[in-house]
């Protein structure tokens, strides 16, 4: 380890980096992927994580306003922030474009991460990965780029077998 000197002959041990997270999530949040990947990357050291819900609609709604998905992505956020927080770690978090591109990239214009770890649906049901956003953030962003395939998130509405 590395000692920092400080003025007046003083010795202090530099701060640990931390390491930022971009979770990029909707119908998934509610999943215990979240919790379990968060731990995975908990253990590499001090970390802070942002959830980005882009406001889309849920895959199952033929007919959507603006408005009640933003009011579904916000819960989603809510909820999150707070199981992310009971693992103790800093997080912070907002609701953004409901393309989830656009949604990564306005946070990047703001923000730096190492790694953005992008929550989907299995393949058949995510739309994202049948608009191959997974891809498509690797090679329109310089950060990792990593694909978690989860649960939706448990409810009255689920349909996923």
């Amino acid at each position: 380890m590395e000692l920092a000197h400080a003025a007046a002959g003083a010795i202090v041990e530099p701060a640990e980096a931390v390491l930022r997270y971009l979770v990029v999530a909707n119908q998934t949040l509610g999943g215990p992927q979240l919790t379990l990947s968060a731990g995975e990357r908990i253990r590499r050291g001090r970390s802070h994580f942002h959830v980005l819900v882009p406001a889309a609609p849920r895959s199952e709604d033929l007919v959507w306003t603006e408005g009640a998905a933003l009011r579904l992505a916000r819960r989603r956020l809510t909820r999150a922030l707070r199981r992310l927080g009971d693992l103790g770690v800093e997080v912070s978090g907002e609701v953004g474009d409901a393309d989830p591109i656009l949604a990564i990239a306005d946070v990047l214009m703001r923000q730096s991460f190492d790694e953005i770890v992008l929550f989907t649906l299995r393949p058949g049901f995510s739309r994202w990965l049948r608009m191959e956003l997974p891809r498509r953030a690797a090679r329109r962003f310089p950060v990792v780029v990593t694909h978690v395939i989860a649960a939706p998130e448990p409810g009255p509405f689920t349909r996923f077998p």
